[in-house]
C-alpha cells in the first residue's frame, strides 16, 4: 500500500515549496499520522535555506499502525518532537537520555522527506506520544519541542525551593516561566524592555526586571540572589559578567537556544564561584511524556498565533517569527 501526502519544503532561496510525500510501505514499528497542527520553532528558521521538509512539532491522528506496534491505536491523537528514533542499547538510551544517543535520528539530519509542515507523517512508534485529553492539539504542538526544552533541565537541575532567573519572555521564555512557577520555584523574569512585564507576571513570575541601558545589574535591586539562570534568548549577546552578580555561589546557568556564535563567560568568576553551565536538550522519551502530563495537570498552555498550513501561511509565520513579532508561539493548522 502506498502512503501519500502534502509536504512543505525549504529551499536555497528560503522560499517554501509545496510538494508530495510518497512511501510505498510501512515498517512494522511505524505509525501513519494525519497531521492536523504543527508548531513553528526557531530551529525551523535555520533550515529554511535547506532542501528538506520543515517542522518537528507535529500533532495529528493515527491512521494506521505497523504490526509490531504495542501502545498506539488507530484514532489516537498523538505528536512528536525533535528526536525521531534512538538505538535503545547505548549508555545514553539505557539511562533514559535517549536523545543523546550517538545514532539518534533527529530533525534536520534524518527523515528529510517528511516533517510536521505537511499532511502526513510516518514515524517510529517509540518516539510518538499520545496527547492528553485536556490539551487541545493547537496547544500541544509547541509543547513537543518548546515545552520539553524548558521542562527537561528543570526536572534535572531545579528544586521547588529554588529562586530561578529566566532571561527572555518569548517562545521559550513564556513557557519556562509557567513550568518553573508550577514547580513551585520563585521565578524572576528578565527582558530587554518593559513591554512584556505584564505578560511575565501573569504567567507566574514574581519579579520582572528590564535590562536595557542598565550598566550595572546590581542597580536593578533584585530582591535576592538566584540559584539558577535559564537563558531562553541568544546567549552570545548576553553580558554574563553582569548576570553573575545576581547569582548565588554554586549556581547553575542553563542556555537553551541554538546559536552558531560562541557563548563567552568570565572564566575566573565561573571557577571561583563554582558556577555550573549545563548544556541540555529534551533528554528522553520519559521527559516528553512527563512534559505533556505536567502541562495538562497544571494548566500550562502556550500563548499562540495560528496560521494556515499553506505556502503563504508558512511564509507569513516565518517572517513574523524572524522579526520577533510572534506572541509567543506560531502554530500551523489545516
Amino acid at each position: 500500500m502506498a502512503y501519500e501526502g502534502i509536504t512543505f519544503r525549504g529551499s536555497r532561496t528560503a522560499q517554501i515549496h509545496k510538494e508530495r510525500f510518497l512511501r510505498q510501505n510501512l515498517k512494522s514499528d511505524e505509525v501513519v499520522i494525519q497531521i492536523t497542527h504543527s508548531g513553528i520553532c526557531g530551529t525551523d528558521l535555520h533550515f529554511m535555506h535547506a532542501d528538506i521538509v520543515l517542522g518537528h512539532e507535529g500533532v495529528g491522528v493515527v491512521k494506521e499502525v505497523g504490526e509490531s506496534c504495542k501502545t498506539l491505536r488507530v484514532g489516537d491523537r498523538v505528536g512528536w518532537g525533535y528526536t525521531y528514533w534512538s538505538c535503545g542499547r547505548c549508555s545514553a538510551c539505557l539511562t533514559g537520555h535517549e536523545s543523546y544517543c550517538p545514532t539518534a535520528g533527529k530533525y534536520g539530519a534524518h527523515h528529510l522527506d517528511q516533517g510536521s509542515f505537511g499532511s502526513l507523517a510516518i514515524k517510529p512508534e517509540q518516539w510518538v506520544f499520545r496527547i492528553p485529553d485536556g490539551i487541545e492539539s493547537k496547544h500541544a504542538a509547541p509543547l513537543l519541542c518548546g515545552g520539553a526544552t524548558v521542562f527537561s533541565p528543570m526536572v534535572e537541575y531545579l528544586k521547588p525551593t529554588d529562586r530561578v532567573g529566566i532571561i527572555g519572555v518569548g517562545g521559550l521564555g513564556h513557557l519556562a516561566i509557567q513550568f518553573a512557577a508550577k514547580m513551585g520555584c520563585d521565578v524572576v523574569a528578565f527582558s530587554s524592555t518593559e513591554v512584556k512585564r505584564e505578560d511575565a507576571i501573569s504567567l507566574g513570575a514574581r519579579e520582572f526586571y528590564a535590562t536595557n541601558d542598565v550598566a550595572d545589574y546590581t542597580t536593578l535591586n533584585v530582591a535576592k540572589p538566584l540559584d539558577s539562570l535559564i537563558i531562553t534568548t541568544g546567549a552570545e549577546h548576553l553580558d554574563f559578567s553582569n548576570y553573575y552578580k545576581l547569582l548565588k555561589p554554586i549556581a547553575t546557568v542553563i542556555p537553551l537556544t541554538i546559536s552558531f556564535e560562541p557563548m563567552v563567560v568570565p572564566t575566573i568568576p565561573t571557577i571561583a564561584n563554582g558556577i555550573k553551565i549545563a548544556g541540555t536538550t529534551p533528554s528522553g522519551i520519559l521527559i516528553m511524556i512527563q512534559t505533556l502530563e505536567f502541562a495538562e495537570r497544571n494548566n500550562i498552555r502556550p500563548i499562540i498565533q495560528e496560521f494556515p498550513m499553506t505556502e503563504d501561511g508558512i511564509m507569513d509565520a516565518m517572517a513574523r517569527l524572524k522579526n520577533g513579532d510572534i506572541r509567543y508561539r506560531a502554530v500551523l493548522s489545516w
